[in-house]
């Protein structure tokens, strides 16, 4: 008899587990079946908003669903990365982190509790979005037209240049330490965790200085002469602004940039997961999208989830050394 009720219950389980894998496995086929939200880490206009509702609007025509993009900044990215994670894990709210989120210094005052992201311990991870090198702008009241000139001004104004960032501890803030430690300069951060659009009034009237994002945010006031381009903080010139330095032709070794990802709350599921990742890819192969992306000054990578997880961890063992000086600073 026990050997009986032993088999019976056996069959249940394997007849609940089959029935838990084909209800899965559906919900991966018809996934999604009603609109998908992307929380983004900073304000509207920002660059990292511009490349979501890019990267959504082709999933968007993908999946013949809406894809809304919801603007949660402040706290240097804490407020997003809490959000996002307290999300329901059934795939229909993902999470465009950008570079800072996982850049932060655990403890370093006015740094969120919950930064940084850790892969893969805190989310599961989809594909890389796009690489955004950053451009330096400067107001035409500060009288620069290079970075080599900023330097010099720098030097013979220590802590009186400012420069605009998106927040204290972001990657623009970084950014900017990092050409400040290999100039030997010291210049003053002003943070406007309210976007470009706020700081771009301040550089236009030569309130503050020096402004540094990735070109989506900073794309007006340049075209337009509102601001002087003095360098880009790619490796190397990008293709689309040929005529634009980079700073490591000034200061040799020098790169940063800022990185965009997708990720999920932990406990997504795994079907649903690997089709987000292969529809993205799909997605960011498309040659209109590639341009678009282009002519803001961000470039596809791709990237597996396990790529994704070890490029993480390797920025953040990267950027360590600057995050510890801004902290003993009180930057």
């Amino acid at each position: 008899m026990a050997s009986k009720t032993r088999k019976l219950a056996g069959a249940v389980v394997a007849m609940f587990t089959l029935a838990l894998a084909g209800e899965a496995r559906a919900q991966a086929g018809d996934y999604p079946n009603r609109p998908v939200r992307v929380i983004v880490d900073s304000a509207p206009g920002s660059a990292n908003d511009v490349l979501a509702r890019l990267v959504g609007e082709k999933l968007g025509q993908i999946w013949g669903q809406q894809v809304i993009t919801v603007n949660q900044p402040g706290a240097g990215g804490g407020i997003a990365t809490r959000a996002a994670a307290g999300a329901p894990n059934d795939g229909y709210t993902l999470y465009l982190a950008g570079a800072s989120t996982f850049l932060a210094l655990a403890g370093a005052p006015g740094v969120a509790p919950n930064l940084p992201i850790e892969m893969p311990r805190d989310f599961m991870a989809i594909g890389m979005a796009a690489l955004q090198p950053m451009f330096i702008g400067a107001s035409h009241s500060l009288g620069v037209s290079s970075i080599g000139e900023l330097i010099e001004r720098a030097k013979q104004k220590p802590g009186e240049i400012s420069y605009a960032a998106t927040g204290r501890g972001r990657i623009t803030h970084l950014t900017m330490e990092l050409l400040g430690k290999m100039a030997g300069v010291r210049m003053q951060l002003v943070a406007y965790t309210g976007g470009p659009a706020q700081a771009m009034t301040d550089i236009i009237a030569g309130r503050v200085n020096v402004v540094l994002d990735g070109y989506a945010s900073l794309a007006g006031a340049l075209t337009s002469n509102s601001i002087k381009a003095l360098a880009v903080t790619s490796a190397e010139r990008l293709r689309e602004f040929p005529d634009l330095p980079t700073v490591a032709e000034t200061l040799p070794g020098f790169q940063s940039g800022g990185w965009n990802v997708i990720i999920a709350p932990l406990g997504t599921p795994a079907d649903i997961a690997r089709k987000i990742s292969a529809d993205m890819r799909k997605g960011l192969d498309d040659p209109e999208l590639r341009a678009r992306l282009a002519a803001l000054g961000a470039f596809v990578r791709h990237m597996t989830p396990d790529e994704l997880n070890a490029f993480s961890q390797d920025e953040q063992r990267t950027w360590r050394p600057i995050l510890e000086q801004v902290a003993r600073e009180g930057q």
